[in-house]
């Protein structure tokens, strides 16, 4: 199994409206897991996402402790709006936390008139709990675990109709 992960999607937005629901808190925590992410876009700039309030009754329903900060990293490159790259550490499972930062890339490549080619490129070498993560659940439904490819049909949906998926 490799320890790069390819995931691509095409979207119909310009490139400034894309870059901005991937950066921009007030964007993110609208799709996929609805979790606020936060960014310093400069090198060495701070990277973290926090446990919204779903997620914090779910794992106290289920006995667990949910942290408050569940992904961090480190910015490494940032060219708005065409290229980010990132450390990247999932914290809200003891096997993901216990492994050592990914590198998470995307790159928003002009496709056609009005539409933006989406890569986001994971490298998990050392971090194989992480990989499974991001790979995503192969399992209808499962909104648990539906990696990069749900989160960017998630961004998908919400730039070009307005509504994420589960609103559809």
């Amino acid at each position: 199994m490799s320890d790069t992960q390819v995931f691509r999607i095409w979207i119909k937005a310009p490139a400034e409206k894309i870059w901005t629901a991937i950066t921009d808190p007030a964007w993110n925590e609208k799709y996929a897991y609805a979790a606020p992410q936060f960014y310093e876009l400069t090198k060495g700039g701070r990277y973290y996402s926090t446990a919204n309030q779903g997620m914090k009754d779910y794992a106290a329903a289920n006995g667990f402790d949910m942290p408050e900060i569940i992904l961090d990293g480190e910015v490494l490159e940032a060219d708005p709006p065409r290229r980010l790259v990132q450390t990247w550490r999932l914290l809200m499972d003891p096997s993901t936390a216990g492994e050592p930062f990914t590198t998470l890339t995307y790159e928003i490549e002009e496709a056609g008139p009005g539409v933006q080619r989406v890569t986001v490129t994971h490298d998990t070498p050392g971090a194989p709990a992480t990989a499974t993560v991001i790979r995503g659940s192969a399992k209808a439904g499962d909104e648990s675990g539906g990696g990069w490819a749900w989160v960017l049909s998630d961004l998908k949906s919400l730039l070009e109709t307005g509504k994420v998926m589960s609103d559809v």
